[in-house]
């Protein structure tokens, strides 16, 4: 059965913009592969960290949120454990409330665009 999760991780400052690309690419690829249907993916960008992560003050902030089989999360997580690129990541498995407050979040984005290309 799958259940709906939602993935951020934050990537080390240092890469460059392909770099990045290529590391969200990568675990993007992961997820595919093991069966995961991706619903959303947003990238927010190089951010200020709450406090240092190995000597880092800043990290590009990536999110996605996916429905997958229980053993994806497993292949997803090792995967960001074993890549230095990563400062930190979390997953957690979404309730139907997390669920509809995505679609509810989606959709104010969506609206809120229009509005700017209209203006």
């Amino acid at each position: 059965m799958l259940k709906n999760y939602e993935t951020v991780f934050i990537l080390t400052p240092v890469l460059s913009e392909s770099q990045m690309k290529d590391a969200v690419s990568k675990y993007k690829k992961i997820l595919k592969d093991a069966g995961a249907k991706i619903i959303n993916e947003e990238n927010w960008g190089l951010k200020k960290l709450a406090y240092q992560i190995q000597h880092k003050s800043t990290g590009f902030y990536n999110l996605f949120e996916f429905e997958a089989p229980a053993d994806t999360i497993q292949k997803l997580e090792l995967e960001l454990k074993r890549d230095e690129r990563i400062l930190r990541f979390l997953t957690i498995a979404l309730n139907k409330h997390a669920v509809a407050y995505n679609i509810k979040r989606k959709k104010k984005q969506k609206e809120s665009k229009k509005e700017e290309a209209a203006s």
